[in-house]
């Protein structure tokens, strides 16, 4: 099982990730992260892990995790 992460701190709310998502997987929070934006939040039921929002991001704040319950679980920061 793969899931993304997302690293809620380093969005900046360009949107880069969300225009180009083909699936449009990609939302943004109401809730604002220590920069004051509006971070990036993935919906893992409809996203294909295609990276897409990996290469777009300037930012790195995406990355595919494999087997995340062996990993220790998702790591947002």
């Amino acid at each position: 099982m793969e899931i993304m992460n997302v690293k809620l701190e380093r969005c900046k709310q360009c949107y880069l990730c969300a225009q180009h998502c083909p699936n449009e997987a990609i939302t943004f929070s109401e809730v604002l992260n220590t920069a004051g934006y509006n971070y990036a939040c993935v919906n893992d039921e409809i996203c294909i892990r295609c990276g897409i929002c990996y290469i777009m991001c300037p930012d790195g704040v995406y990355s595919i995790v494999k087997n995340p319950s062996e990993n220790g679980g998702l790591q947002n920061g």
